[in-house]
């Protein structure tokens, strides 16, 4: 199927590395146009330079801190003054947060960290965005929310909040754009092979629960974004294996 993103202008927050970082390479080999957004100078550096000469890809990289609004209007003004106006937004940076721990062990500063990131990072990247996406006639924004928009684990409560308020932030996101044609839509995966998990979980060889690749999520995203979704606004979709769907009754 043809995606008919060549040539599309695609931002992408969090591109260093895990989902953003795949994200980055699906859009380029789809002949995309991209403007990479990370803290990681870098990685991001490093990313940009993999796909010019892998893929003779036009990459831009500007280094942003997605919490900080500044930042991200100047980042998302020179991707656009660079390509002459933007066609997809897709949100990808996250941190998880204080992991394992009790209610009585975050601290506030904890708390707001991981919100500034997952929740106000996104918001920001629509807000300045928008201006850009209504000149377009193809306009998509994809969040990165996850299946703790749905069900909490826990010892992982600034998270599972965040993504909670990231799945709610696509459905507003959805109906506030919908005056400019702007879509928005979310991915929800489960536990994904990135080195944030990694790192969380302790490594995720021999598992008891499925884990699925960042191509993965990333393939789900460039479906979202894609023209060929046209009539997909204000939803998630969940990727988990099933997770989400089974019943806790014992039969």
């Amino acid at each position: 199927m043809d995606l008919q993103l060549r040539g599309r202008v695609v931002v992408i927050s969090g591109a260093a590395s895990g989902i953003g970082r795949a994200c980055a390479w699906a859009f380029a080999r789809e002949g995309a146009r991209l403007g990479l957004l990370d803290i990681d100078v870098p990685g991001g550096h490093a990313v940009k330079e993999e796909l010019t000469r892998a893929l003779d890809a036009e990459v831009a990289f500007v280094a942003a801190d997605v919490a900080a609004e500044p930042e991200v209007a100047a980042a998302v003004q020179s991707v656009a003054a660079r390509y002459d106006g933007l066609d997809v937004v897709v949100a990808c940076a996250g941190i998880s947060g204080p992991f394992g721990r009790s209610i009585d062990e975050i601290t506030g500063s904890q708390w707001d960290a991981v919100l500034a990131v997952n929740v106000r990072g996104p918001f920001l990247l629509a807000k300045h965005a928008r201006p850009y996406l209504a000149g377009s006639a193809v306009a998509a924004v994809v969040l990165l929310a996850s299946d703790s928009s749905f069900v909490a684990a826990p010892g992982m409560l600034p998270y599972n909040a965040s993504k909670g308020a990231v799945l709610q932030l696509t459905r507003a996101l959805s109906v506030d754009l919908a005056e400019w044609a702007i879509r928005v839509n979310c991915v929800c995966p489960s536990v994904v092979d990135t080195p944030m998990a990694r790192a969380d979980l302790g490594g995720l060889a021999g598992s008891a629960f499925p884990v699925q690749t960042a191509a993965q999520v990333a393939n789900h995203v460039l479906y979202l974004a894609s023209p060929c979704s046209a009539p997909v606004n204000g939803t998630s979709l969940v990727s988990d294996f099933g997770y989400l769907s089974r019943s806790a009754f014992p039969a």
